[in-house]
Protein backbone atom coordinates (compact mmCIF):
# COMPACT_ATOMS: atom_id res chain seq x y z
CA UNK A 1 0.00 0.00 0.00
CA UNK A 2 1.80 3.29 -0.93
CA UNK A 3 0.72 7.24 -0.25
CA UNK A 4 1.39 9.94 -2.59
CA UNK A 5 4.96 10.46 -3.52
CA UNK A 6 7.86 13.52 -2.27
CA UNK A 7 10.42 13.93 -4.94
CA UNK A 8 9.78 10.83 -6.75
CA UNK A 9 9.63 8.37 -2.94
CA UNK A 10 6.28 6.74 -2.30
CA UNK A 11 5.45 7.37 0.97
CA UNK A 12 4.79 3.65 1.67
CA UNK A 13 5.50 3.74 5.80
CA UNK A 14 4.70 5.07 8.79
CA UNK A 15 7.18 7.05 10.58
CA UNK A 16 6.53 6.90 14.58
CA UNK A 17 8.97 9.24 16.51
CA UNK A 18 8.94 10.98 20.42
CA UNK A 19 9.60 14.72 21.22
CA UNK A 20 11.52 14.21 24.15
CA UNK A 21 14.77 16.01 23.44
CA UNK A 22 15.19 16.46 19.51
CA UNK A 23 17.08 12.94 18.51
CA UNK A 24 14.27 10.95 18.06
CA UNK A 25 12.55 13.75 15.74
CA UNK A 26 16.36 14.57 13.59
CA UNK A 27 15.92 10.76 12.91
CA UNK A 28 12.59 10.70 11.60
CA UNK A 29 12.82 14.31 10.21
CA UNK A 30 15.73 12.59 7.85
CA UNK A 31 13.05 9.93 7.14
CA UNK A 32 10.36 12.22 5.97
CA UNK A 33 9.84 11.35 2.53
CA UNK A 34 8.92 7.64 3.73
CA UNK A 35 6.62 9.13 5.96
CA UNK A 36 2.95 8.15 5.17
CA UNK A 37 0.36 10.73 6.15
CA UNK A 38 3.56 12.57 8.11
CA UNK A 39 5.81 12.43 10.73
CA UNK A 40 3.62 10.76 13.42
CA UNK A 41 4.52 11.73 16.94
CA UNK A 42 3.54 8.91 19.40
CA UNK A 43 3.22 11.43 22.37
CA UNK A 44 1.54 13.95 20.67
CA UNK A 45 -0.68 12.67 17.99
CA UNK A 46 -4.03 13.86 17.46
CA UNK A 47 -6.67 12.00 19.51
CA UNK A 48 -4.19 9.89 21.65
CA UNK A 49 -5.33 8.96 25.00
CA UNK A 50 -5.53 11.34 28.16
CA UNK A 51 -3.52 8.57 30.10
CA UNK A 52 -1.15 7.74 27.54
CA UNK A 53 -0.48 11.45 26.82
CA UNK A 54 0.08 11.66 30.91
CA UNK A 55 2.61 8.89 30.68
CA UNK A 56 4.34 10.50 28.29
CA UNK A 57 4.59 13.94 29.92
CA UNK A 58 5.93 12.67 33.05
CA UNK A 59 8.64 10.60 31.82
CA UNK A 60 10.05 13.58 29.94
CA UNK A 61 9.33 16.13 32.85
CA UNK A 62 11.62 13.76 34.40
CA UNK A 63 14.20 13.58 31.78
CA UNK A 64 14.72 17.01 31.28
CA UNK A 65 14.51 18.29 34.85
CA UNK A 66 17.87 16.11 35.72
CA UNK A 67 19.31 17.35 32.60
CA UNK A 68 19.11 20.98 33.32
CA UNK A 69 20.18 20.18 36.93
CA UNK A 70 23.30 18.55 35.62
CA UNK A 71 25.35 21.99 35.70
CA UNK A 72 24.66 22.51 39.63
CA UNK A 73 27.36 21.16 41.39
CA UNK A 74 26.79 18.53 43.61
CA UNK A 75 23.04 18.41 43.51
CA UNK A 76 22.81 17.60 39.44
CA UNK A 77 25.78 15.26 39.93
CA UNK A 78 23.92 13.21 42.21
CA UNK A 79 20.58 13.52 40.14
CA UNK A 80 21.85 12.74 37.03
CA UNK A 81 23.96 9.71 38.45
CA UNK A 82 21.32 8.25 39.62
CA UNK A 83 19.61 8.33 36.03
CA UNK A 84 22.24 7.33 34.09
CA UNK A 85 23.25 4.43 35.91
CA UNK A 86 19.71 3.41 35.19
CA UNK A 87 20.34 3.89 31.33
CA UNK A 88 23.90 2.64 31.62
CA UNK A 89 25.68 1.35 28.73
CA UNK A 90 27.50 -1.80 29.71
CA UNK A 91 31.13 -2.13 28.39
CA UNK A 92 31.96 -3.54 25.31
CA UNK A 93 34.82 -5.92 26.00
CA UNK A 94 34.29 -8.37 27.35
CA UNK A 95 32.92 -10.16 24.86
CA UNK A 96 29.46 -11.61 26.29
CA UNK A 97 26.01 -11.89 26.35
CA UNK A 98 23.86 -9.29 27.73
CA UNK A 99 20.67 -10.01 26.83
CA UNK A 100 18.73 -10.56 29.68
CA UNK A 101 16.30 -7.78 29.86
CA UNK A 102 17.51 -4.98 32.39
CA UNK A 103 15.25 -3.28 34.84
CA UNK A 104 14.27 -0.44 32.12
CA UNK A 105 13.17 -3.02 29.59
CA UNK A 106 10.83 -4.98 32.18
CA UNK A 107 9.39 -1.26 33.49
CA UNK A 108 8.65 -0.85 29.83
CA UNK A 109 6.75 -3.78 29.25
CA UNK A 110 4.85 -2.90 31.93
CA UNK A 111 3.44 0.28 31.07
CA UNK A 112 2.90 -1.24 27.80
CA UNK A 113 1.57 -4.42 28.61
CA UNK A 114 -0.30 -3.69 31.92
CA UNK A 115 -0.96 0.32 31.14
CA UNK A 116 -1.85 0.09 27.84
CA UNK A 117 1.13 2.70 26.29
CA UNK A 118 0.73 3.27 22.69
CA UNK A 119 -2.30 0.45 22.39
CA UNK A 120 -4.43 2.77 20.87
CA UNK A 121 -1.93 4.33 18.09
CA UNK A 122 -1.02 0.69 17.10
CA UNK A 123 -4.62 -0.43 16.60
CA UNK A 124 -5.17 2.57 14.67
CA UNK A 125 -1.91 2.24 12.37
CA UNK A 126 -2.69 -1.38 12.45
CA UNK A 127 -6.19 -0.62 10.14
CA UNK A 128 -3.84 -0.08 7.44
CA UNK A 129 -0.65 -1.61 8.11
CA UNK A 130 2.26 -0.24 6.09
CA UNK A 131 5.87 -0.72 7.34
CA UNK A 132 6.46 0.96 10.74
CA UNK A 133 9.52 3.04 11.40
CA UNK A 134 9.87 4.10 14.85
CA UNK A 135 13.06 6.37 16.05
CA UNK A 136 12.07 5.62 19.54
CA UNK A 137 11.75 1.90 21.49
CA UNK A 138 8.79 2.34 23.35
CA UNK A 139 6.22 2.18 20.11
CA UNK A 140 8.58 -0.57 18.73
CA UNK A 141 7.61 -2.68 21.13
CA UNK A 142 3.90 -2.06 21.73
CA UNK A 143 3.58 -3.02 18.15
CA UNK A 144 5.31 -5.99 18.72
CA UNK A 145 3.19 -7.02 21.69
CA UNK A 146 -0.21 -5.96 20.00
CA UNK A 147 0.53 -7.88 17.06
CA UNK A 148 0.42 -5.40 14.33
CA UNK A 149 0.63 -6.78 11.06
CA UNK A 150 3.29 -5.07 9.15
CA UNK A 151 6.87 -4.97 9.59
CA UNK A 152 8.60 -3.03 12.50
CA UNK A 153 11.76 -1.27 11.87
CA UNK A 154 13.76 0.40 14.70
CA UNK A 155 16.35 3.51 13.85
CA UNK A 156 18.74 3.70 16.81
CA UNK A 157 20.12 7.25 17.06
CA UNK A 158 23.27 7.36 18.63
CA UNK A 159 26.76 5.31 18.55
CA UNK A 160 26.23 2.99 20.97
CA UNK A 161 23.24 1.93 23.04
CA UNK A 162 21.26 0.43 26.60
CA UNK A 163 20.09 -2.87 26.29
CA UNK A 164 16.60 -0.67 27.12
CA UNK A 165 16.72 -0.52 22.92
CA UNK A 166 16.23 -4.13 22.75
CA UNK A 167 13.12 -6.06 23.03
CA UNK A 168 12.65 -8.24 26.56
CA UNK A 169 13.40 -11.36 24.52
CA UNK A 170 15.57 -10.74 21.57
CA UNK A 171 15.62 -14.24 20.17
CA UNK A 172 11.59 -14.27 19.26
CA UNK A 173 11.31 -10.44 18.68
CA UNK A 174 10.88 -9.38 14.72
CA UNK A 175 11.77 -6.11 15.65
CA UNK A 176 14.43 -5.09 12.53
CA UNK A 177 17.19 -2.30 13.56
CA UNK A 178 18.80 0.20 11.39
CA UNK A 179 21.79 0.54 12.74
CA UNK A 180 23.95 3.77 12.52
CA UNK A 181 27.50 2.50 12.85
CA UNK A 182 29.27 -0.78 12.99
CA UNK A 183 29.77 -0.68 16.89
CA UNK A 184 26.07 -0.65 17.33
CA UNK A 185 25.69 -3.46 14.95
CA UNK A 186 28.00 -5.57 17.28
CA UNK A 187 26.29 -4.52 20.39
CA UNK A 188 22.72 -5.60 19.17
CA UNK A 189 24.40 -8.67 19.02
CA UNK A 190 25.92 -8.75 22.25
CA UNK A 191 21.83 -7.95 23.08
CA UNK A 192 20.52 -11.25 21.38
CA UNK A 193 19.18 -9.50 18.31
CA UNK A 194 19.60 -12.18 15.72
CA UNK A 195 21.76 -10.76 12.68
CA UNK A 196 19.29 -10.95 10.14
CA UNK A 197 17.61 -8.64 12.01
CA UNK A 198 20.32 -5.83 11.90
CA UNK A 199 21.08 -3.62 8.87
CA UNK A 200 23.99 -1.66 8.89
CA UNK A 201 22.70 2.06 7.41
CA UNK A 202 24.22 4.82 9.37
CA UNK A 203 22.15 7.50 10.69
CA UNK A 204 19.51 9.20 8.54
CA UNK A 205 20.60 12.50 7.24
CA UNK A 206 18.09 14.82 5.64
CA UNK A 207 18.52 14.62 2.09
CA UNK A 208 18.23 18.29 0.99
CA UNK A 209 22.02 18.27 3.06
CA UNK A 210 23.29 15.54 0.87
CA UNK A 211 21.94 15.65 -2.36
CA UNK A 212 22.48 12.96 -4.59
CA UNK A 213 23.70 9.55 -3.96
CA UNK A 214 27.35 11.17 -4.86
CA UNK A 215 26.96 13.77 -2.51
CA UNK A 216 27.23 16.31 -4.53
CA UNK A 217 25.71 19.26 -2.22
CA UNK A 218 27.74 17.85 0.73
CA UNK A 219 31.08 17.78 -1.74
CA UNK A 220 29.85 21.35 -2.87
CA UNK A 221 29.49 22.49 0.93
CA UNK A 222 32.62 20.92 1.75
CA UNK A 223 34.79 22.95 0.34
CA UNK A 224 33.58 26.32 0.72
CA UNK A 225 33.81 25.50 4.20
CA UNK A 226 37.48 24.46 3.88
CA UNK A 227 38.00 27.82 2.48
CA UNK A 228 37.04 29.42 6.28
CA UNK A 229 38.80 26.70 7.93
CA UNK A 230 42.15 26.70 6.98
CA UNK A 231 42.66 30.13 6.00
CA UNK A 232 46.79 29.94 5.52
CA UNK A 233 46.11 26.75 3.70
CA UNK A 234 48.20 24.51 5.96
CA UNK A 235 45.62 21.63 5.38
CA UNK A 236 45.01 21.91 1.69
CA UNK A 237 48.65 22.04 0.85
CA UNK A 238 49.19 18.70 2.96
CA UNK A 239 45.97 16.93 1.28
CA UNK A 240 45.66 18.48 -1.86
CA UNK A 241 46.09 15.17 -4.14
CA UNK A 242 44.07 13.24 -1.46
CA UNK A 243 41.12 15.50 -1.90
CA UNK A 244 41.17 16.12 -5.94
CA UNK A 245 41.84 11.67 -6.51
CA UNK A 246 38.32 12.05 -3.88
CA UNK A 247 36.09 14.58 -5.30
CA UNK A 248 38.36 15.99 -8.55
CA UNK A 249 40.56 17.91 -10.19
CA UNK A 250 40.03 22.12 -9.16
CA UNK A 251 38.13 20.94 -6.26
CA UNK A 252 40.55 23.18 -3.68
CA UNK A 253 40.21 26.48 -6.31
CA UNK A 254 36.40 26.62 -4.61
CA UNK A 255 35.78 30.41 -3.41
CA UNK A 256 35.05 31.71 -0.41
CA UNK A 257 31.04 32.30 0.06
CA UNK A 258 30.25 33.26 3.49
CA UNK A 259 31.42 34.57 6.20
CA UNK A 260 33.33 32.26 9.03
CA UNK A 261 29.90 31.04 10.62
CA UNK A 262 30.46 29.19 14.43
CA UNK A 263 26.68 27.51 15.25
CA UNK A 264 26.03 26.57 18.88
CA UNK A 265 23.52 24.29 19.68
CA UNK A 266 21.86 23.79 22.98
CA UNK A 267 20.09 20.40 23.26
CA UNK A 268 16.05 19.30 23.73
CA UNK A 269 16.49 20.13 27.78
CA UNK A 270 17.85 23.38 27.52
CA UNK A 271 21.14 22.53 29.69
CA UNK A 272 23.70 24.14 27.87
CA UNK A 273 22.10 27.46 28.09
CA UNK A 274 25.18 29.10 29.77
CA UNK A 275 27.69 27.65 27.54
CA UNK A 276 25.96 29.47 25.17
CA UNK A 277 26.31 32.77 27.22
CA UNK A 278 30.01 32.31 27.44
CA UNK A 279 30.87 32.10 24.19
CA UNK A 280 29.27 34.72 22.90
CA UNK A 281 31.09 36.72 25.87
CA UNK A 282 34.12 35.06 24.79
CA UNK A 283 33.76 36.56 20.89
CA UNK A 284 32.16 39.64 21.69
CA UNK A 285 35.39 42.15 20.05
CA UNK A 286 36.02 39.42 17.57
CA UNK A 287 32.55 39.60 16.54
CA UNK A 288 32.68 43.51 16.63
CA UNK A 289 35.68 43.57 14.39
CA UNK A 290 36.16 40.65 12.12
CA UNK A 291 33.89 38.68 9.58
CA UNK A 292 32.48 36.26 12.00
CA UNK A 293 28.83 35.15 12.67
CA UNK A 294 27.50 33.17 15.80
CA UNK A 295 24.66 31.74 15.86
CA UNK A 296 23.06 30.86 18.99
CA UNK A 297 20.13 27.94 18.22
CA UNK A 298 17.44 27.72 20.96
CA UNK A 299 15.56 25.26 19.11
CA UNK A 300 11.81 25.60 20.69
CA UNK A 301 12.73 26.99 23.89
CA UNK A 302 11.23 30.67 23.91
CA UNK A 303 12.82 30.60 27.49
CA UNK A 304 16.44 30.04 26.32
CA UNK A 305 16.08 32.35 23.28
CA UNK A 306 14.77 35.09 26.09
CA UNK A 307 18.19 34.43 27.95
CA UNK A 308 20.46 34.79 24.53
CA UNK A 309 18.55 38.02 23.95
CA UNK A 310 19.00 39.08 27.33
CA UNK A 311 22.84 38.54 27.20
CA UNK A 312 22.99 40.59 23.83
CA UNK A 313 21.27 43.09 25.21
CA UNK A 314 23.92 43.37 28.04
CA UNK A 315 27.07 42.94 25.87
CA UNK A 316 25.82 46.50 23.90
CA UNK A 317 25.75 43.91 20.89
CA UNK A 318 21.71 44.71 19.82
CA UNK A 319 23.39 46.37 16.65
CA UNK A 320 24.95 42.81 15.29
CA UNK A 321 21.66 41.02 15.83
CA UNK A 322 20.50 39.64 12.68
CA UNK A 323 24.21 41.04 11.08
CA UNK A 324 26.76 38.55 13.04
CA UNK A 325 24.88 37.76 15.91
CA UNK A 326 21.44 35.45 15.22
CA UNK A 327 19.18 33.47 17.44
CA UNK A 328 17.45 30.48 16.13
CA UNK A 329 14.32 30.12 17.75
CA UNK A 330 11.08 28.54 16.00
CA UNK A 331 7.61 28.19 17.68
CA UNK A 332 7.10 24.37 16.31
CA UNK A 333 9.43 21.55 15.90
CA UNK A 334 8.81 20.99 11.92
CA UNK A 335 9.64 24.86 10.71
CA UNK A 336 12.47 24.15 13.25
CA UNK A 337 14.01 21.11 11.88
CA UNK A 338 13.57 22.47 8.22
CA UNK A 339 15.81 26.14 9.37
CA UNK A 340 18.15 24.45 10.87
CA UNK A 341 18.71 21.68 8.10
CA UNK A 342 19.07 24.94 6.15
CA UNK A 343 21.45 26.99 8.23
CA UNK A 344 23.75 23.35 8.62
CA UNK A 345 24.63 24.19 4.91
CA UNK A 346 26.14 27.27 5.87
CA UNK A 347 27.57 26.51 8.91
CA UNK A 348 31.91 25.55 9.39
CA UNK A 349 31.92 24.61 12.69
CA UNK A 350 29.18 22.91 14.76
CA UNK A 351 30.24 23.31 18.88
CA UNK A 352 27.32 20.78 20.46
CA UNK A 353 27.50 18.06 23.00
CA UNK A 354 27.75 14.83 21.42
CA UNK A 355 23.93 14.24 21.05
CA UNK A 356 22.37 12.37 18.04
CA UNK A 357 23.60 15.63 15.97
CA UNK A 358 27.68 14.00 16.11
CA UNK A 359 26.70 11.93 12.61
CA UNK A 360 26.14 15.45 11.63
CA UNK A 361 29.63 15.28 10.89
CA UNK A 362 28.85 13.45 7.82
CA UNK A 363 28.36 16.22 6.07
CA UNK A 364 32.00 17.85 6.42
CA UNK A 365 30.96 19.49 9.31
CA UNK A 366 33.30 19.66 12.68
CA UNK A 367 32.30 19.28 15.91
CA UNK A 368 33.12 20.78 18.94
CA UNK A 369 32.35 19.23 21.47
CA UNK A 370 30.42 20.11 24.52
CA UNK A 371 30.55 18.14 27.83
CA UNK A 372 28.25 14.97 27.28
CA UNK A 373 25.65 14.38 29.24
CA UNK A 374 24.63 11.01 30.00
CA UNK A 375 26.54 7.70 28.80
CA UNK A 376 25.12 7.57 25.28
CA UNK A 377 26.70 10.78 24.96
CA UNK A 378 30.46 9.51 26.14
CA UNK A 379 30.06 6.81 23.58
CA UNK A 380 29.09 9.20 20.90
CA UNK A 381 32.16 11.24 22.33
CA UNK A 382 34.39 8.34 21.58
CA UNK A 383 33.02 7.55 18.66
CA UNK A 384 33.63 11.13 16.91
CA UNK A 385 37.21 11.32 18.55
CA UNK A 386 37.82 7.42 16.76
CA UNK A 387 36.48 8.86 13.25
CA UNK A 388 38.70 12.11 13.70
CA UNK A 389 35.75 14.58 13.52
CA UNK A 390 35.14 15.69 16.38
CA UNK A 391 37.21 17.76 19.07
CA UNK A 392 36.25 18.54 22.77
CA UNK A 393 35.80 22.14 23.52
CA UNK A 394 38.77 24.31 25.44
CA UNK A 395 37.80 26.74 27.92
CA UNK A 396 34.79 29.02 26.91
CA UNK A 397 35.79 31.85 28.41
CA UNK A 398 39.12 31.71 26.11
CA UNK A 399 36.89 31.04 23.00
CA UNK A 400 38.38 33.77 20.79
CA UNK A 401 41.92 32.73 21.26
CA UNK A 402 42.16 28.69 21.12
CA UNK A 403 38.87 28.74 18.39
CA UNK A 404 41.37 30.86 15.71
CA UNK A 405 44.48 28.75 17.06
CA UNK A 406 42.90 25.57 16.09
CA UNK A 407 41.84 27.40 12.44
CA UNK A 408 44.65 29.12 11.76
CA UNK A 409 46.74 25.52 12.41
CA UNK A 410 44.24 24.22 9.64
CA UNK A 411 43.33 21.64 12.44
CA UNK A 412 39.16 22.05 12.67
CA UNK A 413 39.49 21.73 8.94
CA UNK A 414 40.92 18.59 8.99
CA UNK A 415 38.19 17.56 11.59
CA UNK A 416 35.63 18.65 8.56
CA UNK A 417 37.45 16.28 6.11
CA UNK A 418 37.62 13.17 8.14
CA UNK A 419 33.85 13.22 9.04
CA UNK A 420 33.06 13.48 5.59
CA UNK A 421 35.79 10.53 5.13
CA UNK A 422 34.33 8.12 7.98
CA UNK A 423 30.91 9.01 8.69
CA UNK A 424 27.92 7.46 6.90
CA UNK A 425 26.09 10.35 4.55
CA UNK A 426 23.25 7.70 3.37
CA UNK A 427 21.28 6.57 5.74
CA UNK A 428 17.91 7.44 4.67
CA UNK A 429 19.30 6.49 1.19
CA UNK A 430 19.76 2.52 2.66
CA UNK A 431 17.23 2.76 4.67
CA UNK A 432 14.60 4.01 1.96
CA UNK A 433 15.91 1.07 0.10
CA UNK A 434 15.57 -1.87 2.66
CA UNK A 435 11.79 -0.54 2.69
CA UNK A 436 10.96 -0.12 -0.55
CA UNK A 437 12.79 -2.85 -1.73
CA UNK A 438 14.90 -1.04 -4.58
CA UNK A 439 18.15 -1.50 -2.65
CA UNK A 440 20.35 -1.86 -5.60
CA UNK A 441 21.06 1.40 -5.73
CA UNK A 442 22.98 1.63 -2.36
CA UNK A 443 25.21 -1.24 -2.86
CA UNK A 444 27.89 0.63 -3.97
CA UNK A 445 27.88 3.38 -1.11
CA UNK A 446 30.75 3.38 0.98
CA UNK A 447 31.16 1.23 3.54
CA UNK A 448 30.21 2.26 7.51
CA UNK A 449 32.40 2.63 10.73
Amino acid sequence: MEGKKSNGVSKCAYVVSVNMGYGHERAAYGLKELAHGGIITANNYPGIPEKDKMLWVESRKGYEAISRLKPIPVLGDVAFAIMDKIQEIPSFYPRRDLSEATYQVKQTYYMIEHLDLCKHLIEKLSKKPLPLICTFFIPAFAAEVYDYPGDIYLVICDADISRAWVAKDPKKSRIKYFAPNGRVVERLKLYGVPEENIYLTGFPLPKEAIGDLAGNITRQDLMARVCNLDPNGVFLKKYARVIESELGSNTCVIKKNHDLTVMFTVGGAGAQKQLGIDILTSLKRILVRDGLKLHLVAGTKKEIADDFHAAVKKLNLKNLLGKKIFIDYHEDRPTYFREFTKLLRKTDILWTKPSEMSFYCGMGLPILMAPPIGSQEDFNRTWLMYIGAGIDQGDPESTSEWLFDWINSGGIARAAWNGYMEAPQHGAYRIEGIITGKRMDVENLPMIV
